[in-house]
């Protein structure tokens, strides 16, 4: 007797492999058989006649460690568009280990009021208590250790500071996080050397960890940027991830075909990749050094002026007589999208072997980035059914398959028995993504319903459990 049978789906399993038409049966959380069940005997049988079934999406780069333990209303940013599974703490931050009132820019894309947790392993309790909408694996900031263990942020971590830093990953790491983060690109670890994040991550390699990289710079320099995030990858003897790649600034437009070239080299000799989202403008702290690269910038939120959030800063620019960059001072703390990227350069990105999904969103920005609400039906809906840059099994197996043996989230990311029954089910000729820079959260079209880990969590964009999520924690060395 099955718990749940779907029948008479599409199923695309998460490995890339041609669709076959199949029902899919679970019991107890888990896919116990694939195949004919028209006989077998179900509490209940939900139809997926002229559908998709394929595995609950993956969003690898994702700033949900707050969001996580935000009681769900109405719809979900992430169940909406078929996400079962996020990886949290990107980008050198995550919301452990680290107290404080007063988080410096880009901890504050976490909110201010949240960090309480002395120790990742309380963060995990954390989440082991709270009702989860979805699972999370969860990896621990470079930039949240530098903050904690180092009193002056503008030079290199002393041995000591790094020990500590180190001794702190070790800890996290044997609480059940996957790996390190890092984003050498921003204020509070742009001094750090690459010595200082071998020194920081010595103990990755035993413990079976990551380590994901927001390189130290996605324009000009991106070349030297990349070697250094390899280098520090091969001296630590872990997969490295490459986070969000991309090229920005239009005198890199075009440069994707060198950067994928030096990542598919270094991808002979060590353990790589990237993820990658599929827009041409990026989201992030608002940076006045980053106006001059961008053809507009949208402010998302705004300490200073909270009513500009979603304007324009050459219009603001214009209406005060000052120049954007004056505009982006005067509005600290705040956020910002970057309209820096060419769509050539993110179709060709998206579009390699090497690349898997993650989304970037920033939960708690008053206007968001629609990437928020909409990556992963964008993916299906514009890339591959209207753009045909790829094939549906293609996008499927980026978005679940390649992302679970990247990460290690064992018995995720396929469909196939004994695995854990994360389930999306949808319209492959309605999907898509309705999130837009005027209205960024939007629910998407075409995701019919969601399963985590066997329960419906989401029917039409509508949340109806926020609570069948688990915590992932480290299972061992990486594929």
């Amino acid at each position: 007797m099955f718990d749940l049978i779907i029948e008479g789906g599409e199923l695309i399993d998460g490995t890339g492999t041609a669709r076959v038409r199949a029902d899919l049966g679970v019991s107890r959380g888990k896919i116990l058989s694939i195949g004919d069940l028209s006989a077998a005997r179900a509490h209940e049988r939900v139809s997926a006649q002229g559908r998709i079934v394929a595995p609950g999406f993956i969003d690898v780069h994702t700033h949900d460690d707050r969001l996580l333990l935000t009681p769900a209303a109405g719809a979900h940013p992430k169940l909406s568009q078929g996400v079962t599974t996020v990886v949290a703490g990107n980008c050198g931050v995550s919301l452990a280990p680290l107290e404080t009132t007063n988080p410096p820019p880009p901890l504050d894309i976490l909110g201010t009021d949240g960090w309480i947790y002395p120790d990742f392993a309380a963060y995990l309790d954390a989440l082991d208590a709270s009702p989860l909408a979805v699972n999370v694996a969860c990896l621990v900031g470079h930039s949240t250790l530098r903050v904690k263990y180092m009193a002056d942020l503008e030079r290199p971590a002393t041995r000591a500071e790094s020990a500590g830093m180190a001794a702190e990953l070790a800890r996290a790491l044997a609480a059940g996080a996957i790996g390190l983060s890092t984003g050498l690109y921003y204020p509070p670890a742009k001094a750090a050397t690459a010595e200082e994040v071998i020194a920081v991550g010595a103990q990755l390699k035993a413990a079976g960890g990551i380590v994901a990289m927001h390189i130290r710079d996605e324009g000009d320099a991106i070349d030297e940027a990349l070697r250094e995030a390899l280098h520090i990858g091969r001296e630590l003897g872990v997969a490295t991830v490459i986070s969000h790649h991309k090229l920005v600034g239009t005198a890199n437009h075009g440069r994707s075909v060198q950067t994928l070239a030096m990542l598919e080299q270094a991808a002979r000799g060590q353990a790589v990749c990237f993820d990658c989202y599929p827009y041409n403008a990026s989201s992030t702290m608002l940076l006045p050094s980053r106006v001059k690269q961008s053809s507009d910038v949208l402010v998302t939120w705004s300490g200073a002026e909270p009513g500009v959030a979603g304007r324009s800063l050459k219009e603001l620019a214009r209406e005060r007589n000052q120049t954007e960059e004056e505009v982006a001072r005067a509005l600290q703390p705040a956020g910002a999208i970057y309209f820096a990227m060419s769509e050539d350069d993110v179709s060709r990105i998206l579009g390699h072997p090497m690349a898997m999904i993650g989304s970037d969103g920033l939960a708690h920005d008053v206007r968001p980035h629609p990437r928020l609400w909409g990556t992963f039906p964008r993916v299906l809906g514009h890339y591959v059914r209207e753009k045909k840059l790829f094939p549906l099994e293609a996008a499927i197996y980026k978005m679940t398959g390649l992302s679970a043996r990247r990460f290690g989230l064992a018995g995720r990311g396929t469909l196939a028995p004994g695995h854990h029954a994360d389930i999306v089910i949808f319209d492959e000729h309605r999907v898509a993504a309705n999130a837009s820079y005027e209205h960024p959260t939007e629910v998407s079209s075409g995701i019919a319903a969601v399963f985590v880990n066997g329960r419906l969590a989401c029917r039409d964009g509508v949340s109806v459990n926020v609570d069948a999520g688990r915590v992932l924690r480290r299972q061992g060395a990486l594929a």
